[in-house]
């Protein structure tokens, strides 16, 4: 398994994968030498940066994450998630067939791998609050922020 660095606004992305696919990407709160990008991995990184550029939307990299069935499908369901847009974990528990699953699908969610690629920061409370984000509610707020149609300005 390679692994890479990138330093993002909200902290260092580490990258994990090899010929079969990308495994992870997960934040860090501590500091990591940036290196050299392994060449499995490269496509990754690039992508991710040009998301925080501004200039990608949708990331195509061949995926493969370790997880059970219903992980996976959980998984797959957030990738149908448009840019820009959110979906509570009940929506999210509807879509996949069952509205009592709702606490297996936030598990699941909270469990994704694939750290913006696979956008769980998209998945907000019923209510509309920030609920649940492995990486940090403030980094959940400045992502969803970054990927907002209506951007705020300032005033002064």
């Amino acid at each position: 398994m390679e692994i890479a660095y990138l330093q993002t606004p909200v902290g260092i992305a580490e990258f994990q994968g090899d010929e079969e696919g990308l495994a992870s990407i997960s934040i860090l709160d501590e500091n990591k030498p940036i290196g050299i990008i392994p060449a499995v991995l490269e496509d990754a990184v690039y992508q991710l940066q040009e998301y925080f550029e501004g200039s990608r939307r949708q990331f195509d990299l061949k995926l493969n994450p370790s997880g059970t069935d219903f992980q996976k499908k959980v998984w797959e369901a957030l990738l149908e998630i448009p840019f820009g847009k959110t979906v509570s974990y009940l929506d999210l528990s509807k879509k996949l067939g069952d509205v009592k699953a709702i606490r297996a699908v936030a598990s699941a969610n909270g469990k994704n791998p694939l750290w913006i690629v696979v956008p769980c920061h998209r998945v907000i409370g019923t209510n509309g609050d920030l609920t649940g984000y492995a990486g940090g509610l403030h980094r959940k707020k400045w992502l969803l922020e970054h990927e907002s149609p209506a951007k705020q300005t300032a005033l002064f």
